[in-house]
């Protein structure tokens, strides 16, 4: 009670001092309170924007540092790059030769050796295999950057032939393309220890032409051209149809180009000393690799060049050799006296006892004495005899038709897998078909029910073994001639084939190797094992033309092969409709050509666009062309020559660029 009291008491005196102190001076302690905090308060804040800021700085500090890393790597990339190009052009040899490997020395090696890639990739990798820095000359003061070119865990640095490469002409235009792949490993670093890899892939290409001081004449294969025609007069017929055309390109006369867009992507050559230009001008002769008038100008894109005044490559001596191949598999030696007539250079000129002598019908009824209308005929005996050792096999290269004909081309298999190439023969209501099984090593003849099967199939003889290949001789027009649609493939894998007409070859639907030995564009290079495959299609008139035509919804047409439309009589005219040509029926869209495209003359056409990608095997491969397909003598070049060969270096293609933080 007493403690209750005194408390009581104390509350009461201190209740009577407060109320004893001024009114104002009660409030004085409260802004010391409000100050601290205040100060508290901006304290928190200070220390939310320190944690704010300092990520924001280190981010960007990361990401300039990365940044500068990503730049030096890039730059060392195109550095890399760039010196890819010039050591590998320091690498070709120089000396003046106009044809390699096929001369003596110091022309008997190519103009770049199989260790080029590894000696290139070594000095690159010497010169920047350690941390470069980029400041130099107007760079001295740039941000601090270094790079090098090596190897890392995920890139591995490489420089070495593409597989088909290199690709070679030799003769007239000998030329060495080569294609190289590359790997590019660059590692930039900027200030600090931030450092990118940037990985590169791509492919280089060098070209090496030769240029020669001289001529002398070899036998070439006319497939050996991309384009040839043999007579074009300066500013006549109008002008080249616009379009891509590889492969090396000629005339015994002038090419006439109009306005449009002309990608030659081989050397292209003639005999006239100018180009003849056309546009709204008319047509001007011009020695230039372009021309214009001040308004318009016609700029073809020369990617290997223009030659003129080049020597006449002449047409062959006889072109019917072909008639001989059916029956012989030689076709009389292509002119060497093999057909056993000493007295003249070429072949005698086949005559009715010849086919009577060789060729049967399915019936095994032989050619008649007096001639026939229309038939198919196969060289093959029903009997043992002198000239017959083994009956009931094919003796010979090929069929003979007599008369127009339709022709079908389609592929297939036998009931194990073999691969089977299939020609079936219309004319009017009879239809004869011919299988060869190269695999199986027989030849199938099926017509009105009945069926002949036959040992062994067509061969060429010209070669020791001889190589599986079919001639197939149509004495008359062939009205038509395709696959069994567009896209189709129409010619197996390792057929080798030469159609020929004495008269017109009209085309109406694509004619397509099952595989392509080439790409179907600008590099237009050999795909990988193309120069182990031999599948090949010519077709030859030394009389008419091979017309074009397309019954497709989008009016294009593809044609594969050798494409021949020459011959030693053809006469030298222009127009619509000319012998001796390669031309359009109708109007098409584009037209385009795995192989190689030969006529004599030019005629006008209803096309919008060309595409001719070069066969490479038929200069790759030595004696690589249809079987049987004409030949010709063509200038080609010396040993000695005046200048070094002409090198050139397109920039290089990327096929994939990627970069990644280290």
């Amino acid at each position: 009670m007493k403690a209750t009291l005194i408390q009581l008491r104390a509350r009461i005196s201190a209740k009577k001092h407060l109320e004893a102190i001024p009114k104002g001076a009660r409030d004085r302690g409260i802004a010391l309170i409000f100050a601290l905090l205040l100060l508290v308060l901006m304290s928190a804040l200070g220390i939310i924007m320190a944690l704010t800021v300092n990520p924001d700085m280190m981010i960007n500090g990361y990401y300039g540092n990365y940044r500068g890393s990503f730049y030096a790597a890039d730059s060392g990339m195109n550095i890399a790059r760039q010196q890819l190009l010039n050591l590998t052009q320091v690498q070709v040899n120089m000396t003046p030769c106009s044809d390699w490997e096929v001369k003596p020395a110091p022309c008997n090696n190519p103009p770049l050796l199989g260790t080029t890639g590894a000696a290139v990739l070594n000095t690159l990798k010497a010169a920047y295999g350690s941390f470069t820095p980029l400041q130099g000359g107007q760079a001295a003061n740039s941000w601090p950057e270094n790079f090098e070119i090596v190897d890392t865990a995920s890139c591995t640095n490489s420089f070495a032939l593409a597989p088909g490469y290199p690709v070679i002409t030799h003769g007239q235009n000998a030329m060495y393309k080569y294609g190289f792949l590359y790997n590019l490993c660059a590692v930039g670093r900027a200030s600090g220890g931030q450092q990118v890899a940037t990985t590169e892939n791509g492919m280089l290409y060098v070209n090496i032409a030769a240029q020669s001081n001289g001529q002398q004449q070899v036998t070439s294969s006319f497939a050996d051209f991309g384009q040839f025609v043999l007579n074009w007069a300066p500013c006549s017929l109008g002008w080249e149809i616009p379009g891509l055309y590889a492969g090396p390109q000629f005339t015994d006369g002038s090419w006439n180009l109009g306005w449009g867009n002309y990608i030659f992507t081989d050397p292209v050559s003639q005999v006239n000393p100018n180009v003849s230009y056309w546009g709204e001008w008319g047509c001007a002769q011009s020695p230039t690799t372009s021309y214009s008038d001040g308004h318009q100008t016609v700029a073809p894109n020369y990617m290997q060049g223009l030659n003129l005044n080049q020597p006449t490559t002449p047409t062959p001596a006889n072109e019917f050799s072909q008639e001989w191949a059916v029956m012989d598999g030689m076709g009389c030696g292509e002119g060497s006296n093999q057909c056993g007539n000493a007295a003249s250079p070429s072949p005698p000129a086949v005559q009715h006892s010849d086919l009577n002598a060789n060729l049967r019908n399915i019936s095994g009824t032989a050619y008649p004495l007096g001639g026939a209308a229309s038939g198919v005929y196969l060289p093959y005996c029903t009997a043992a005899g002198p000239t017959c050792p083994n009956p009931n096999t094919v003796n010979g290269g090929g069929f003979y038709v007599e008369g127009d004909a339709n022709v079908l081309l389609t592929i297939g298999h036998d009931g194990i897998g073999n691969p089977t190439q299939t020609y079936t023969i219309t004319q009017g209501g009879t239809v004869t078909s011919i299988t060869t099984n190269v695999a199986a090593n027989t030849t199938t003849v099926a017509s009105g029910g009945n069926t002949l099967n036959l040992a062994g199939v067509p061969e060429s003889l010209l070669t020791t073994p001889p190589n599986p290949a079919t001639m197939l001789y149509v004495n008359g027009t062939i009205t038509s001639i395709s696959g069994a649609g567009q896209g189709v493939p129409a010619i197996q894998d390792n057929v080798a084939m030469t159609i020929t007409a004495n008269g017109d070859i009209n085309v109406t639907g694509d004619l397509i190797y099952k595989t392509e030995p080439v790409t179907m564009d600008t590099n237009n290079t050999l795909v990988p094992g193309a120069l182990n495959m031999t599948q090949d299609l010519g077709l030859f008139t030394a009389t008419g033309s091979i017309w074009y035509s397309s019954s497709y919804p989008n009016d294009n047409v593809q044609v594969d092969g050798a494409q021949a439309a020459i011959g030693a009589t053809c006469p030298n005219v222009g127009g619509w409709g000319v012998p001796c040509s390669i031309g359009i029926k109708g109007c098409v869209n584009v037209a385009s050509t795995v192989g190689a495209q030969i006529q004599a003359n030019e005629s006008y056409a209803c096309l919008n666009w060309v595409n001719v990608f070069f066969d490479r095997r038929y200069t790759a491969i030595p004696n690589f062309s249809p079987p049987w397909f004409p030949t010709t003598q063509v200038a080609a070049n010396d040993i000695a020559q005046t200048s070094a060969p002409l090198v050139t270096i397109p920039p290089a293609q990327r096929m994939s660029w990627v970069t990644t933080p280290q």
